[in-house]
C-alpha cells in the first residue's frame, strides 16, 4: 500500500484517523502500532515478523545497555555492539547476500550459492537505521530507556515514515511518544502538506518518470545527445518530486497524528556546490551518517588525511545503503571524490565565480551522478554518459527527439521552477493580503486533492522510487 493510492486515501487513512481520535489518548500508541503493522504487512504479511524480531531484539538489548552503561562500560558497549550486529545482520542478509554471493563466485574455485527469490523487505534500510539510532542514543545517554514495548514499536513502525523516511532518530521523537498534543491547526497544516506532497508525486513526479522511460527506450534504437540529456534531466527532476513528495506526505501525516518529523529536503536544486547540495538533499540520511558514522570515526578533528578517509568511508556506506549494486558504490565514491576536492580547494575557487556558474556546476554534477545511480549496468551507464557528448549517437537530435523535446518543454519548465522557492514565495505574497478567515486554503487544497484523484483514477500503479531501498 502506498500513499498515492485510492485505497490509502479513501479507506486506510480515514479509518485510521477515525479510530485514532476515537480511543482515549493513552491507547493511541497501541492503535498506531497496530495499524502500522497492518499497513506494512498489506503486501507481504510474512515480513511483519522479521520487523518484529528486529524491534524486539533492540528493545531487549536496551535493558542490558541501561543496566550497565553507568557501572560497567565494557558490558554496556558489548550489549550495544550485539544489538547493532543483530540489526545489521538482518539487513545485510536480505539486502546484500546475493550480491556478495554472486561476486565471490567470480573468484576461481570458489562457489557461493545464491538464494533464489530472496526478496528485499520494503523499507528495511529505513527502519533498521531507526532501530540502531535507539540503542546508540541510549548508550550515549542522549535518551532514556523505553520500557514500554508498544511505544518503542510505534516509533519503529509508524506508518507515515516507515518505508521511505524521513529517518527519525529516537532522541527526536522520544517525548512525542509519551506527551504529544494533537490540535486542529496542526491537523489542518498536515492535510495541506500531505496534499502538496501528493501533487508533487502524482502531477509532476510520475509525468517526469514517464518522460525518462520514453527517452531511455528511444536511446536503445535512436540514441541522440539531446535525448540523453533530456532523459537524465527528467530522472533528476522525477527523483526530487517523487522523494520530496513522499517526505511531504509523511510529515503531513505525522502532523495529523500529533508528531513533528524532521524536514528531509530544502530545495537542493538551488545549491551552488555539492557540499551545499548534500545539506539540502535527504537531510535525515546525511544527519544519520554524520552522527553515527562520521563523528565517531573522528570527523574532521584529526587532520585532513583522517577527514578525507572518513569521508570516503561514509560515502561508500551511503552509496551501498541505497542498494546492492556496483553502481551505488560507484555513486558513493563519485560524491566522496567531489566532496574531498571541494573541501581541499574547490570551494574557495567556487566562491570567486558568479552564482549562475556555481549553480550550473552543481547541477551538472548532480545530473551525472544520478545517471550512475539510475543504471545498475555500468556498461550501459558508460554508454549513456558518452551519448551525452555525442559519442555513439546518430547526431545531436533526431526528428522524433525534437518533437518529444518540444512536448516535454512545458513539464520541464514547470518542474524546474517548482524545484525552487519561487512558487512558495508567490503563494505567500498572495495569501498575506487575504484575511485570516478566508476559505482560500481549504478550497485550493480540495481542488489539488481532486485533481490528484482524477489522475490516480486514470493511471496505473506507480510506487515511490525510494521504496526499493
Amino acid at each position: 500500500m502506498v500513499f498515492s493510492s485510492l485505497l490509502f486515501l479513501f479507506a486506510y487513512l480515514p479509518t485510521t484517523l477515525a479510530i485514532y481520535y476515537a480511543v482515549p489518548r493513552r491507547a493511541r500508541n497501541a492503535v498506531l502500532f497496530a495499524v502500522s503493522l497492518f499497513f506494512y504487512g498489506w503486501g507481504e504479511p510474512v515480513t511483519v515478523f522479521l520487523m518484529l524480531f528486529t524491534i524486539t531484539a533492540a528493545y531487549l538489548f536496551g535493558f542490558w545497555i541501561e543496566k550497565y552503561r553507568k557501572t560497567d562500560e565494557k558490558r554496556a558497549k558489548f550489549a550495544l555492539i550485539a544489538s547493532l550486529a543483530v540489526s545489521l545482520s538482518v539487513l545485510v542478509f536480505f539486502k546484500y547476500y546475493n550480491f556478495f554471493a554472486a561476486n565471490l563466485s567470480r573468484i576461481p574455485f570458489l562457489t557461493v550459492p545464491q538464494i533464489p527469490n530472496l526478496r528485499l523487505p520494503i523499507g528495511i534500510s529505513f527502519y533498521t537505521f531507526q532501530v540502531m539510532s535507539y540503542t546508540v542514543d541510549l548508550y550515549r545517554r542522549d535518551c532514556g530507556l523505553q520500557k514500554n514495548y508498544v511505544a518503542f514499536g510505534t516509533y519503529v513502525t509508524l506508518f507515515p515514515q516507515l518505508i521511505a523516511g524521513p529517518i527519525v532518530r529516537y532522541q527526536e521523537i522520544d517525548r512525542q511518544l509519551q506527551c504529544r498534543r494533537e490540535c486542529l491547526s496542526d491537523f489542518s497544516d498536515g492535510v495541506v502538506r500531505f496534499c502538496v506532497g501528493l501533487g508533487k508525486k502524482v502531477l509532476l513526479g510520475d509525468a517526469l518518470a514517464a518522460g525518462h522511460r520514453y527517452f531511455l527506450s528511444l536511446a536503445a534504437f535512436e540514441p541522440t545527445a539531446l535525448g540523453g540529456w533530456l532523459g537524465a534531466i527528467c530522472y533528476t527532476l522525477h527523483l526530487y518530486f517523487d522523494f520530496s513528495g513522499y517526505s511531504d506526505m509523511a510529515i503531513g501525516l505525522g502532523k495529523m497524528l500529533g508528531f513533528r518529523f524532521p524536514e528531509n529536503f530544502n530545495y537542493p536544486y538551488i545549491a551552488k556546490s555539492i557540499t551545499e547540495f548534500w545539506r539540502r538533499w535527504h537531510i535525515t540520511l546525511s544527519t544519520w551518517f554524520r552522527e553515527y558514522v562520521y563523528i565517531p570515526l573522528g570527523g574532521n578533528r584529526h587532520g585532513k588525511a583522517r577527514q578525507y578517509r572518513n569521508l570516503v568511508i561514509v560515502w561508500l556506506l551511503t552509496g551501498f545503503w541505497h542498494g546492492a549494486g556496483w553502481n551505488f558504490l560507484l555513486w558513493g565514491a563519485y560524491y566522496a571524490v567531489i566532496l574531498i576536492f571541494e573541501k581541499a580547494f574547490l570551494l574557495r575557487l567556487l566562491e570567486r565565480l558568479p552564482r549562475s556558474v556555481r549553480h550550473l556546476y552543481t547541477m551538472l554534477l548532480v545530473v551525472l551522478g544520478f545517471l550512475i545511480f539510475s543504471t545498475p549496468d555500468l556498461t550501459l551507464a558508460w554508454r549513456d554518459f558518452l551519448s551525452l557528448w555525442g559519442v555513439g549517437t546518430v547526431g545531436f537530435f533526431s526528428p522524433t527527439v525534437q518533437y518529444q523535446a518540444l512536448r516535454s518543454l512545458p513539464l520541464l519548465l514547470v518542474s524546474a521552477i517548482g524545484a525552487t522557492p519561487i512558487p512558495r514565495r508567490i503563494f505567500e505574497s498572495i495569501t498575506q493580503k487575504m484575511p485570516k478567515s478566508t476559505a482560500f486554503y481549504p478550497i485550493l487544497t480540495v481542488m489539488l486533492l481532486l485533481l490528484c484523484v482524477a489522475y490516480l483514477v486514470d493511471s496505473t500503479f506507480s510506487p515511490f522510487a525510494y521504496l526499493q531501498f
